[in-house]
C-alpha cells in the first residue's frame, strides 16, 4: 500500500478513537436519562459544537472506509489502479455526502 494511505489511515484511526468513544458516551448518557428522539434533538439543533463534533467524525470515517475498502476491493476483487481508486474513493465521498445529510438533520434548525 502506498505509505501517505497508510498514513491517512492510521491517523484517521487516531481520530475516530476517541470520536467514538465521546459518542458512546453520549449514547449513554441519553439513554440513562430516558431522553427521547425529540429531546435529543432540542439540544443539538444550531449546535455548532456538535455539528462539527459529527462533521469531523463524518469525514474521518469516510477517509477511513474508503482506504480500507481499497485494500478490500484489491485483495478480494482482484481490481487494479484507476478503477479500484475510483470505486473506493467514489463510496468514500458517497459516505461522506450521506453523513453530512445525517449531521445536518441532527444539527441544522
Amino acid at each position: 500500500m502506498n505509505v501517505r494511505l497508510y498514513i491517512l489511515q492510521r491517523a484517521s484511526a487516531a481520530l475516530m478513537a476517541p470520536l467514538v468513544l465521546i459518542h458512546i458516551a453520549v449514547i449513554f448518557y441519553a439513554t440513562h436519562k430516558s431522553l427521547s428522539a425529540a429531546d435529543i434533538l432540542a439540544r443539538t439543533r444550531g449546535s455548532v459544537a456538535w455539528g462539527l463534533f459529527y462533521g469531523v467524525f463524518v469525514a474521518a470515517i469516510a477517509v477511513h472506509a474508503s482506504i480500507g475498502l481499497r485494500t478490500i476491493l484489491t485483495e478480494w476483487a482482484g481490481l487494479r489502479g484507476v478503477s479500484r481508486d475510483v470505486a473506493s474513493w467514489g463510496i468514500g465521498l458517497g459516505l461522506f455526502l450521506l453523513g453530512l445529510r445525517a449531521v445536518a438533520a441532527v444539527v441544522l434548525p
